[in-house]
């Protein structure tokens, strides 16, 4: 099965089994562009289409209101979109980082390309971490991801990963995602996202006091099948259990997580406690969710419907405390 990462280039753990190239800490953005497989350029292209006529070779047409974007390197397409559309370049996704590590104290982690260069990505470590009871680390991190087939807006997210298990999880409060999103009809002004991110990153202390109280929080065996029915089965976690459960394997498998099979699940913030039932769901999202590959698995757990579904888990979990 083709790869659904195109490359990727990566700073210590291996991630996504084994894909990618390793660098050592502190590289210049030009050589995580060349590794991570972002060294081309969107070009574009008017839209053109030929109509075949019985006895002739056929007319050339264009259609004005539409253009497609190639790659530079391999002119190979990758989207047909409108004339308003707005390119962002796999470089400036990398140049966004370039203060931000050279002054910021943040390092990159992660950047690559996906879909044969369709959505690209870079992840960069903000400094900012936690430890909750039982020296459970959880560090901040600040995801920017674009797109060039109108799947996903412009995105910056300030994320959370535990150390322990390496689940991700956006930075979130009341309902509110603090992504910064900027849409395609839209110009891509990165000092305008890091003017507004500077409000959501301050966010961090918040949102792990709420963590904290997560790990503090005890739950009963019947809160904990009820949460994950409302998470993974669409049901109230006061109605009956229905005899038909949708879902039933994922909730088998997420309970099994939390019951001490998921790494971390024994730690003291983890065990038996609303935290518990979080990372349950992030580590089934980020890691045994069934998905043609790990690296669809990925790009869901962080743009498509694992990351609902955590966002869900989140909610849920919060409810807890609330």
């Amino acid at each position: 099965m083709a790869h659904l990462i195109e490359q990727m280039a990566y700073v210590g753990a291996t991630p996504w089994h084994g894909l990618g190239s390793a660098l050592s800490p502190k590289q210049p953005l030009e050589i995580w562009q060349r590794e991570a497989g972002m060294n081309w350029q969107i070009e574009e292209s008017p839209v053109h289409f030929k109509s075949d006529i019985i006895g002739a070779l056929g007319t050339i047409h264009s259609f004005p209101e539409q253009k497609v974007l190639y790659r530079s390197d391999t002119k190979a397409p990758l989207s047909v979109v409108s004339q308003r559309y707005q390119v962002v370049q796999p470089r400036e996704v990398l140049e966004f980082y370039r203060d931000l590590t050279e002054f910021s104290g943040y390092e990159l982690e992660t950047a690559g390309v996906l879909k044969g260069g369709r959505k690209f990505w870079a992840l960069a470590r903000t400094g900012q971490a936690t430890v909750l009871k039982g020296n459970d680390e959880v560090n901040g991190y600040l995801l920017l991801a674009t797109s060039c087939d109108g799947t996903l807006a412009t995105t910056a997210t300030p994320t959370t990963v535990r150390v322990v298990c390496n689940n991700t999880l956006t930075i979130s409060l009341a309902g509110a995602d603090h992504a910064i999103k900027v849409p395609h009809n839209t110009r891509f002004d990165p000092r305008t996202v890091k003017k507004q991110l500077g409000i959501a990153v301050s966010q961090w202390d918040e949102f792990m006091y709420r963590m904290r109280t997560l790990a503090e929080r005890r739950v009963q065996t019947k809160e904990a099948l009820g949460f994950f029915m409302e998470v993974l089965c669409d049901t109230s976690a006061h109605a009956p259990i229905p005899d038909a459960l949708p879902n039933k394997r994922a909730m088998e498998k997420v309970q099994t997580l939390y019951e001490g099979k998921g790494r971390g699940s024994e730690m003291e913030s983890a065990r038996g406690t609303a935290w518990g039932l979080l990372n349950a769901v992030t580590e089934y999202v980020d890691h045994e969710k069934r998905a043609n590959s790990s690296e669809y698995r990925m790009d869901s757990a962080w743009f498509g419907q694992g990351a609902a579904i955590k966002q869900k888990a989140l909610n849920a979990a919060l409810q807890l405390v609330a």
